[in-house]
């Protein structure tokens, strides 16, 4: 079998408790036959229009001669250099197929004003553009592809020879990018976009940029028949048991990539686990962890750990850096095993915790706040103070009463419920602000609880979510920039700047709306002020 999967502690009891019943009941079987009616009543409906990803080894088979053949193409041309205008499922998929691969892949799931900038001026001479949204209406890929459009025609280039289009048979997109003249490749329009990686969507980008996406579908199929299979060694409801059966439920799943050869599975796994299960009060927190992080040190008792190594049978043997690993649960395998193996186990899972695991039910509130907010164009908030050059804002249990940065981020953690969670939302240009990304650790350090870390508008589309849909013990802290510069829309009537700001503050409002408590910190200074957060968390 391509995939290992040891698990001990808590979740082993979770495994002996739940996995009986799961090949009693027939779910690996049910689930490979599309059967809609697992989930209950209430889900069967998007079921039974969701379940396409079980099947999606064979029907990519077709899929890669044509993309093989269209990369070789383009490399005639001189063009290799493979961009990717996509958002969540799609572009998760292909940046951890490409990174796994060692291939050069840009994966553009931003609006941030200067990265979008950077990223058109980089090597446009010889960029072949991917445009991959299942129905072309994300606000964010359809910005990018505009600005492309008019970069290529500036510079002389014919968009339809440089611009290859994945969508839905029939979206409003399919029909516009073949009026252009662009290249189109459709998927299955029964899989969302978090579980297709094995779809169109994950094969396109990665494949054009030199993946070998065949071999990939190979590790897929080599762990189907297992994962079709109502036994006790299927990994699918292994995992799925051990992630969602513990009792109290460990409902933070920390995932540590150690020594495995994948790059960012934790990623791709953190959209697929927190869209679908993160609704009606409940859900799985994936919360990305590094060796080092805090967390694995604090025994915390709702945080299940999940280490990605090289191979799980023999890791939980030899401590590591003083840690026997007892009570998480090791996972190991090829690329195409793991990303069947954890689709399965995350449907097992939204049986166990009683969840719709195919709908996103509030990812879309947050997206029709920043169209409300594009529309409307309202005077921008007054800050509540001005502290370092840094605007503050944020809900009043959080900025009342306080002066200082230092003390609004106090006075927000001080906040954190004893089974709550912290999440920093970085709506930046993140080549420019990488640093940024260390505040999890401080922050984690400080509270000892678990801390995420988003990019934005990036984990709209993943973690966002969890964030309104599930427990409500979240405390939010969101980082805004005024960029150095602007980029406008191409025949929209807004910026890219005023796109992100709108974005962070269409979130925020609905977190606000929901009683979450969010500090909004805008620096008006990036680089001064991302100093100035570290010293502030201290």
């Amino acid at each position: 079998m391509s995939v290992r999967i040891h698990v001990s502690g808590p979740a082993a009891v979770a495994v002996d408790t739940h996995l009986p019943q799961l090949v009693d009941d027939l779910v690996a079987s049910s689930i490979t036959a599309s059967d809609p009616a697992l989930w209950g009543p209430e889900a069967e409906a998007d079921a039974a229009v969701r379940l396409g990803w079980v099947e999606a080894v064979s029907v990519s088979r077709p899929l890669v001669a044509e993309i093989e053949a269209l990369r070789s193409e383009l490399l005639a041309k001189g063009v290799d250099h493979v961009v990717l205008a996509g958002m969540g499922g799609s572009s998760l998929a292909p940046e951890v197929i490409a990174g796994t691969a060692g291939v050069s892949l840009t994966v553009l799931d931003s609006t941030a004003p200067t990265q979008v900038e950077a990223a058109v001026n980089d090597s446009l001479s010889a960029t072949v553009l991917v445009v991959s949204s299942k129905s072309g209406s994300t606000v964010e890929t359809d910005s990018q592809r505009r600005v492309y459009e008019k970069a290529f025609r500036d510079a002389g280039i014919d968009p339809a020879e440089r611009i290859v289009v994945v969508t839905d048979p029939g979206s409003p997109l399919e029909s516009s990018a073949r009026e252009a003249g662009y290249r189109v490749f459709t998927a299955d329009p029964n899989v969302g976009g978090r579980y297709s990686a094995l779809t169109a969507f994950g094969l396109v980008p990665s494949g054009l940029a030199g993946a070998d996406i065949s071999e990939l579908l190979d590790e897929a199929e080599a762990i189907e028949l297992y994962l079709a299979t109502d036994d006790v060694d299927n990994p699918g409801l292994i995992l799925g048991a051990a992630i969602a059966g513990t009792s109290p439920l460990k409902d933070k799943l920390g995932i540590v990539s150690d020594g495995t050869h994948i790059v960012g599975f934790a990623d791709w796994a953190e959209q697929l686990i927190a869209e679908s299960t993160g609704k009606i009060g409940r859900g799985l927190l994936p919360v990305v962890l590094d060796t080092g992080a805090p967390e694995l040190k604090e025994g915390l008792d709702d945080l299940q750990i999940v280490r990605l190594v090289k191979d799980a049978d023999q890791f939980h043997l030899i401590p590591t850096r003083g840690h026997r690993h007892d009570g998480e649960i090791l996972v190991s395998g090829s690329l195409g095993g793991l990303l069947l193996t954890w689709e399965y186990a995350v449907a097992v899972a939204g049986r166990l915790l009683g969840i719709n695991p195919f709908d996103q039910p509030d990812v879309e509130s947050a997206k029709v706040a920043t169209r409300g907010l594009l529309d409307a164009q309202p005077t921008p908030e007054a800050a509540a103070f001005v502290d370092a050059g840094i605007e503050v804002r944020g809900t009043a249990s959080v900025v009342e009463g306080v002066h200082t940065v230092a003390a609004a981020i106090a006075a927000l953690l001080a906040g954190t419920p004893a089974d709550g969670y912290v999440a920093i939302q970085a709506y930046v240009d993140r080549l420019a602000l990488p640093q940024l990304a260390e505040l999890r650790d401080a922050v984690a350090a400080k509270i000892d609880r678990p801390v995420t870390f988003g990019w934005g508008p990036r984990f709209l589309h993943s973690t966002g979510q969890y964030h309104k849909g599930g427990p409500a013990t979240g405390v939010f802290l969101q980082i805004t920039e005024n960029a150095s510069s602007d980029l406008g829309v191409p025949d929209r009537p807004f910026t890219f700047g005023q796109l992100i700001q709108a974005q962070a503050a269409g979130d925020a409002s609905v977190l606000e709306q929901l009683g979450r408590p969010v500090l909004r910190l805008n620096l008006t200074d990036p680089a001064a002020g991302a100093s100035v957060l570290f010293d502030a968390v201290g």
